[in-house]
């Protein structure tokens, strides 16, 4: 039975060609249907959570803090950039909700990830 719960996750993962973590700010590529036309809208913000199939994004929008919940193996999500690499010690940054201004930036880091 686990062979074949293994076989089908291994069939539907899909590769992201981007690995990145939490504290980066990305750029998510996510196509948008409306009615029969299909378009590409750019989400960017910073990664807050990873966990096994899905990651969160935030982003101070109108002075309003949106946040969007995506699965990583989404057909939906055409390719992902990142924009800064950032330096935290958690792996989830959800004090970052309380934070304003200048209290919640991340500092840059010094690693940089490889394009494939």
């Amino acid at each position: 039975m686990s062979n074949l719960v293994d076989m089908v996750n291994k069939e539907q993962a899909r590769d992201l060609g981007v690995k990145f973590k939490a504290g980066d700010t990305i750029k998510v590529h996510y196509k948008v249907k409306e009615g029969e036309k299909e378009r590409i809208q750019v989400f960017e913000g910073l990664v807050i959570a990873i966990k096994t199939s899905t990651f969160t994004v935030r982003k101070i929008s109108s002075n309003v803090g949106v946040e969007r919940v995506l699965p990583k193996a989404s057909p939906l999500i055409d390719k992902i950039e990142i924009v800064k690499v950032g330096q935290v010690r958690r792996a989830k940054l959800y004090y970052i909700r309380d934070k304003v201004g200048k209290a919640a930036k991340i500092k840059e880091a010094k690693r940089e990830y490889k394009k494939n």
